[in-house]
């Protein structure tokens, strides 16, 4: 236990300033990659750094990893270089045993950031995206046009021309409604339809329908009949970097029953949970990469800690985007990557100094 907080206290100042310095970085790459884009809609000075503000969240999600690399490898290198880990050895304290805090550290943070993501970073997030619309004068995509919605396992199909979000009013709604074997019923239209809390308002809408082979139609007296969340028309509209786990769940169901396309969104659920694995994956890492360093231990763990995570993040970006293609199944696409460095971690460390 003695070993285990020397080494806890010896890991955790350089996480931290390591997490400050990747923060303040990245924080930086993003305001300098939309400045020129500020500068011409001229936002003022104070909602840039607004909006920086809200990205600060996104920016410790993305550093958690790098810094948790970097600090691991730092430490482990430095107790090699002063030769307190061949002390340790020496005393029979195996190298995996002294280095389980860490890994704790890693599942521990694994955890957190996946709560810390769905909590925290897509609320921040959607705010950030919802103030850079609105500055670059970007259409939100809340409120869309041409919706087309499948519901009650299909035998309700809803066709809107412009669905505002704001005021939850479908324009230009037309619903089919048909049997468990497809065939048709009837169809519903109406010039707009407004969400009283529990169903759908329909102004003026006329029903037609078969009567021994011939179509009619007649006016359709008030019904409580049509009572799909308002959600259904927004959630395929959104992006789904912007929902949390189980919205974008519902999401993924949504656009399967509507019949829309639904690879992307379901890569992106995956991604949420392999990208949380990453800092057990760099904890792994470093743990194989304690000891190698005995000259220069700072830049070397810099650079192997930015090597590492440039290499992860190209593979994971390559993998992500043929998933969102088509090319390979959405689940190999978001796993692949974690799978790699996990298998390159686990052989690196049985080549690991003990």
């Amino acid at each position: 236990m003695i070993l285990d907080r020397y080494l806890v206290r010896q890991f955790l100042p350089i996480f931290v300033v390591a997490s400050a310095m990747f923060v303040l970085l990245l924080s930086i790459i993003d305001l300098f990659a939309n400045l020129i884009r500020y500068l011409n809609y001229e936002v003022p000075f104070a909602q840039i750094m607004k909006i920086s503000l809200f990205f600060l969240p996104k920016s410790f999600s993305y550093a958690l990893p790098i810094s948790l690399l970097f600090a691991s490898a730092y430490t482990l290198g430095d107790l090699y270089a002063r030769n307190e880990l061949t002390s340790i050895f020496s005393s029979g304290i195996p190298f995996w045993r002294f280095s389980l805090p860490l890994v704790f550290i890693g599942v521990f943070v694994s955890i957190f950031s996946f709560f810390f993501d769905d909590t925290i970073v897509i609320p921040t997030m959607k705010v950030k995206n919802g103030l850079t619309r609105h500055f670059l004068q970007q259409q939100s995509a809340q409120s869309n046009s041409d919706i087309v919605i499948k519901a009650r396992n299909g035998q309700l199909i809803y066709s809107v021309d412009y669905y505002d979000h704001a005021a939850h009013i479908l324009n230009g709604i037309s619903i089919v409604e048909q049997d468990s074997r497809g065939e048709f019923i009837s169809l519903v239209r109406s010039q707009r339809a407004t969400w009283t809390g529990e169903y759908w308002n329909l102004i003026n809408p006329i029903i037609y329908y078969w009567d021994n082979d011939i179509l009619r139609s007649r006016l359709l007296p008030p019904t409580e009949e049509y009572r799909e969340q308002p959600d259904i028309f927004m959630r395929h509209a959104v992006k789904a970097d912007e929902l949390p786990v189980m919205q974008e769940r519902l999401l993924v169901q949504d656009l399967k029953a509507a019949g829309l396309p639904f690879i992307e969104a379901q890569a992106d659920l995956y991604h949420r949970f392999s990208f949380a694995t990453v800092s057990l994956i760099v904890m792994i890492l470093s743990i194989s990469m304690g000891g190698r360093f005995r000259k220069n231990i700072l830049l070397m763990s810099l650079l192997a800690s930015l090597s590492a995570a440039v290499v992860f993040y190209v593979m994971e970006m390559i993998t992500m985007m043929m998933a969102k293609l088509g090319y390979i199944p959405t689940i190999i696409g978001a796993w692949f990557p974690v799978v790699v460095f996990i298998a390159i971690g686990l052989l690196l460390l049985r080549g690991a100094k003990t």
